[in-house]
């Protein structure tokens, strides 16, 4: 069987369903879920609850410090039960917020850094399956240590961890860091796609 294409992919083309009905289901702090009705081309019914995100993309924040070192953030994740190491990340406080500015407030309050330039350098869909959710990745530079706020009462104490491009990258070849953002931004670094210096 030929594993060859002959028509280029068109993320774009026309659907393949059409919705007929949405209700909101759930409402969060960072999302809400919708359960939507569609038809298909055959007349089939069907319905699927879909996550949406509030007030725009989830912000993630690559820094590198003046000794190239990157800030990991420990956090303690609540779904799966274990702690983490992640970039500093966070969502929108409402739809007037800028994405850049997001990227500056997580930055500083989760990892005690503020930075005179930030510049996106990937978008990404998380769970296209059942979700609209994207994440937006910034790289910031020229960093000068301030004090630390708070994450939340999950996660009373936690560090920050500072780590050389290659230690990271074999942390996620080891499977220490699972936080898919912070996987992608350091493969995206490692192999030196970013070229954002």
């Amino acid at each position: 069987m030929s594993t060859q294409s002959y028509r280029r992919f068109d993320p774009w083309r026309p659907s393949p369903v059409q919705e007929v009905d949405r209700h909101e289901t759930m409402d969060s702090h960072y999302f809400g879920v919708d359960e939507v009705s569609y038809v298909s081309v055959d007349a089939e019914r069907f319905k699927r609850s879909i996550v949406h995100e509030k007030n725009g993309d989830t912000i993630a924040v690559l820094a590198m410090t003046e000794d190239d070192r990157i800030p990991l953030v420990e956090q303690y994740r609540l779904p799966t039960h274990r702690w983490t190491l992640e970039l500093p990340a966070g969502h929108p406080v409402s739809d007037k917020e800028r994405p850049v500015d997001v990227a500056a407030r997580k930055l500083r309050v989760e990892a005690g850094y503020e930075a005179k330039s930030f510049r996106q350098f990937a978008r990404f869909i998380n769970t296209p399956s059942f979700s609209s959710h994207y994440t937006s990745l910034f790289y910031a530079q020229s960093l000068t240590p301030v004090k630390r706020g708070s994450l939340g009462p999950e996660t009373p104490h936690q560090d920050v961890r500072l780590f050389s491009v290659d230690e990271a990258y074999r942390m996620v070849i080891a499977g220490t860091i699972l936080d898919a953002k912070t996987v992608i931004a350091i493969l995206r670094m490692r192999i030196g796609l970013t070229d954002l210096g």
